[in-house]
């Protein structure tokens, strides 16, 4: 019997579906013991430290290049000592995020995806569940559990090292003053800027492991599967976070 739906919209709602099912496979998972601390530890590091240089060098770019676009422009309107207050809100409240959460999502979805298919395609995870280990509590628990909670911190980075980047600009083209950049920058910022960025990059996290995640965990037989499980991986995530951003954007003003 033929799919009265066309067949790129029964596969976004399997899509959907499946996803739906991991996540909360995951919230049952997450709260039972054994718990995999060591695990989920050796998970910090890899998603953390391992993508420090490469989150630190796209956060000094997109503070210096931002400072050094708006320098010209806002000097035509005398407004030269507005740039601080400019880009420490749009980088604390959007740019910092959305960017690093779309960097985050190409190297860490991919590897882990890429990780879980290898592991699929080769047998190991049923050699797992042959050895009475739960393979998704010890896989996939711990690395969502691990890109929730680190890639807020990894984008807290990020946002730092682009506020330097700006005022490395701005020093440069304008002989900026560190306490008085800083002093403006941290002036501009309300609750309402950082609270709700801070909130939303934990669903970043969630996202791109969830993602990761299901696409290497259900990945089918053969070689070819765990390419397209890394290339998918960073499709979606990184579909999901401009979805969220946008999401947490509306309520945002709605609620503050």
């Amino acid at each position: 019997m033929n799919s009265i739906l066309p067949i790129f919209l029964t596969k976004f709602l399997l899509t959907v579906y499946g996803l739906y099912n991991f996540t909360v496979r995951y919230f049952r998972e997450v709260f039972k013991p054994p718990y995999e601390f060591k695990e989920t530890i050796k998970q910090f590091f890899e998603i953390g430290n391992k993508s420090l240089g490469l989150v630190g060098v796209t956060g000094f770019i997109i503070g210096f290049v931002l400072a050094l676009q708006a320098i010209p422009m806002l000097t035509k309107f005398g407004a030269l000592s507005l740039i601080p207050s400019m880009i420490s809100v749009s980088i604390i409240r959007e740019i910092g995020p959305v960017i690093t959460g779309l960097i985050c999502a190409g190297k860490i979805g991919s590897g882990i995806g890429a990780e879980l298919g290898s592991m699929k395609v080769s047998e190991q995870i049923d050699a797992m569940e042959v050895s009475a280990t739960n393979p998704f509590k010890f896989l996939v628990v711990t690395r969502i559990t691990a890109t929730t909670l680190m890639i807020p911190l990894l984008i807290i980075y990020a946002d730092t090292i682009a506020l330097i980047g700006g005022f490395m600009a701005l020093t440069i083209l304008n002989g900026q003053s560190l306490q008085l950049y800083f002093t403006t920058v941290f002036s501009a910022l309300t609750f309402a800027d950082v609270i709700p960025a801070t909130i939303k990059t934990f669903f970043f996290g969630f996202a791109i492991g969830l993602v990761g995640c299901n696409q290497g965990y259900n990945a089918t037989r053969g070689t070819e599967s765990v390419g397209i499980a890394a290339n998918v991986s960073v499709i979606y995530s990184s579909l999901l976070v401009i979805i969220i951003d946008m999401i947490a954007v509306q309520l945002t003003i709605i609620l503050f």
